[in-house]
């Protein structure tokens, strides 16, 4: 299978750069093929600028100022992000990829003024994050960050695409022994993945 790891974290020796290595060697050890877009290594600009705004709904230009990083999403027949969560959300350099790359036409087309899916190709999606409170902290808050994936995310691919979301909470607490157990349980799920 086609994967498309997206990684967002900006530095290279921490925990979710660590999470990113054992996410890609447990995929090829599966014998996908693994494209890795690290977001802050290539320089990502996350920002939405006025012009791409003014044409985003022309489906024939709106894909120009992101057409490599729109032409790695439809290659992909799965997907598969890595990311620390910060302040209940994703990173903004995730949000604006989600912003600039996903796009009318490329992840869901208008039709009748409603938005239809249109990422069908993926079949299968998978969130590794880590947080820095707890899952009671982030539940009081609604967990934003599992909402979007297991709703919003998973809505615009293929129907009956599995999910899986990995996340390690109260990272800011974590021992040895349960960073280890996380790390595990990624390289596990993505092995079977």
């Amino acid at each position: 299978m086609r994967v498309l790891l997206i990684h967002a974290h900006p530095l290279e020796d921490s925990f979710n750069a660590a999470l990113k290595d054992v996410a890609l060697a447990a995929l090829v050890g599966a014998g996908h093929e693994v494209e890795v877009l690290d977001l802050y290594a290539c320089g990502f600009d996350p920002v939405l600028s006025a012009a791409e705004r003014r044409g985003y709904h022309d489906v024939e230009t709106n894909r120009e100022p992101v057409a490599r990083e729109v032409e790695q999403l439809l290659r992909a027949e799965a997907l598969v992000l890595v990311y620390p969560v910060w302040n209940f959300g994703y990173p903004a350099i995730l949000k604006g990829y989600f912003d600039r790359v996903f796009l009318p036409g490329v992840s869901f087309r208008m039709k009748n003024g409603k938005v239809v899916p249109n990422l069908r190709h993926i079949h299968r999606i998978a969130a590794v994050t880590t947080y820095g409170g707890s899952r009671f902290r982030a539940m009081l808050a609604g967990d934003p960050p599992r909402k979007l994936f297991r709703r919003v995310l998973r809505g615009l691919v293929a129907p009956f695409a599995r999910a899986s979301y990995l996340a390690l909470y109260d990272m800011n607490r974590a021992d040895a022994a349960r960073r280890t157990a996380f790390v595990t349980r990624v390289r596990d799920t993505l092995a079977r993945f």
